[in-house]
């Protein structure tokens, strides 16, 4: 696959000089029917793209605050079935570029052609499945191959260097830095050497390197943009948007 829309407006963004903020929601948490009034405020806050969460009843990559979305979105009757319909339902393309994060299971149990047939029908731009391992992505990347789709890929502080460059190699869209040993959640700390980390990948990977798990103030999301090319920023806008403190989403997502 050559170049992805999704690497594209990365792309963009950094070219004229801002780093790349992508806000994490669960779809379905609040309500399916107000996925569009939120997905149009991340963007006014300046998020240059959203991952949108596909609620699952075994989330191992999650935190508590995730987990207790997914619970809240499939007690609203989210599915990914009907959160590609919802999508599709917009009367005009989404307001920025969506990134769904599911797991292997409700691709699966959909049908894997017919998954990506529907996400790009809906104006998909990138998946994340946590738990689709390299050696095994083929399950669904050859379903995704003509489709525009990125399919992006995770490393992690403990992953040898051999499979950091494989993961740099095959990443699309943006290769997902993952900053902390764990699910996620927000952290006061993080290991001492995550820039250097940050910095190592850079030097190795094609697409925008962005950092995420555990990030929950605007000064960690402007550290760790600073290291790499941007961040991706999960439970605290879940819990943000719990409390309806939708001034201090503008003050995390705005990395300027």
């Amino acid at each position: 696959m050559g170049k992805t829309n999704l690497e594209t407006v990365l792309q963009d963004t950094l070219q004229a000089g801002h780093k790349i903020c992508v806000p994490y929601i669960m779809a379905g948490d609040g309500g399916l029917s107000i996925l569009e009034e939120r997905l149009q405020f991340l963007k006014d806050c300046g998020a240059t793209a959203v991952e949108l969460g596909i609620p699952f009843s075994d989330p191992v990559a999650d935190g508590p605050t995730i987990q207790q979305a997914g619970i809240r979105a499939l007690n609203e009757g989210a599915s990914l079935s009907a959160i590609l319909a919802q999508l599709s339902s917009f009367q005009h393309p989404a307001p920025l570029p969506i990134i769904l994060m599911t797991y292997l299971n409700p691709i699966l149990a959909m049908g894997v052609d017919c998954f990506a047939k529907k996400c790009s029908s809906s104006g998909v731009d990138g998946i994340i499945v946590p738990d689709l391992p390299l050696e095994e992505e083929n399950l669904v990347s050859d379903s995704l191959a003509d489709s525009n789709i990125a399919l992006i890929r995770l490393v992690a502080l403990t992953s040898p260097e051999e499979r950091i460059t494989m993961l740099a190699d095959k990443s699309e869209g943006f290769l997902y830095a993952v900053t902390v040993n764990g699910t996620t959640g927000g952290r006061d700390a993080h290991a001492n050497d995550v820039g250097v980390y940050l910095q190592q990948l850079k030097t190795q990977s094609t697409v925008p390197v962005l950092a995420g798990f555990g990030i929950s103030s605007p000064a960690r999301a402007q550290e760790f943009a600073s290291y790499g090319d941007g961040v991706v920023i999960g439970s605290k806008i879940i819990e943000l948007f719990q409390q309806q403190r939708l001034d201090d989403i503008r003050k995390l997502i705005a990395l300027q």
